[in-house]
């Protein structure tokens, strides 16, 4: 790990990652593309060590208060937060300032957090996102290795639906022929439905690779899966998008569980859900 100073931490968008790099270890992780610009070892991990500080500075210039998000390019909760605290600290700001929250990880670290979460959601809104790709927890253990299996995040989101915090499932990634599956799939909406998850973020089932990610996952293939990187390039080339042959029925069996339990599936109905701030004291003038 090293520190860093930066120099902002709120994007346009109100989204921010206390840390650069990941130590999960995710096969298949976009973040490793070299269009990132990293310019250190992916797990060596970056902190962002005046993160709070300029969060703070931030929200106090802020007129009204907002939807804070995390962890679009970095989990907020890697193996260091349990030392370094830093999105504690962030969270606790975003708190005492009256922001809400819109916080996405794959870990049950965030357990540890989760009264300040759900203190964010009763005086504002708080909602958890969680990543599960993969049903079958020794299957999950080969593509996502340092982190929680999936059994675990689902105890998560049972534990939100108990606190009545609202809950976004990112179904992705699929790895065609490895959990590109009606069994998978099943197996993931049923913990989403037990859940009531108020919605799943998917694009289609599949995964992308790019200049950077690609030659690490091919690499974790040779070694996990002999044979398969043969039939990625074989079928595949050097394609962006890496779709499933099953991505037209597996889709189909998404949607239609989701309107039957009255789960939101637009991506961009998902997104407009996080970014709106609820103003539950905003009195409206009669003059």
């Amino acid at each position: 790990m090293h520190e860093v100073e930066v120099k902002g931490i709120l994007s346009q968008n109100n989204g921010m990652n206390t840390y650069r790099g990941c130590s999960h270890g995710c096969i298949y992780c976009d973040s490793r593309s070299l269009c990132y610009g990293f310019n250190h070892d992916f797990e060596d991990i970056e902190i962002k060590k005046n993160a709070s500080e300029l969060l703070e500075k931030a929200l106090k210039s802020k007129r009204q208060p907002c939807m804070i998000g995390t962890g679009s390019m970095c989990d907020p909760y890697l193996h260091i937060e349990e030392e370094v605290k830093l999105t504690r600290k962030c969270l606790e700001i975003i708190d005492r300032y009256g922001f809400g929250l819109a916080i996405l990880t794959k870990s049950d670290r965030i357990l540890r957090d989760i009264d300040l979460i759900k203190h964010i959601n009763d005086n504002s809104k708080a909602v958890v996102q969680m990543t599960l790709t993969t049903y079958d927890d020794e299957l999950c253990k080969k593509l996502e290795p340092n982190v929680c299996v999936t059994s675990e995040r689902f105890k998560v989101l049972m534990k939100c639906k108990e606190l009545g915090i609202p809950t976004i499932v990112w179904l992705s990634p699929f790895l065609p022929f490895i959990n590109d599956t009606l069994e998978n799939i099943r197996g993931l909406l049923d913990y989403c439905i037990k859940a009531e998850v108020k919605g799943v973020v998917f694009w289609g089932i599949g995964v992308t690779l790019r200049d950077g990610n690609r030659e690490y996952f091919y690499k974790k293939l040779d070694e996990l899966f002999p044979g398969m990187k043969e039939k990625y390039i074989r079928t595949y080339g050097n394609a962006y998008e890496v779709n499933s042959p099953n991505n037209g029925y597996l889709m189909s069996i998404i949607r239609d569980e989701c309107r039957k339990h009255n789960i939101m599936y637009n991506p961009d109905e998902c997104f407009r859900y996080m970014r709106e701030y609820p103003y539950k004291n905003e009195q409206v003038s009669l003059f």
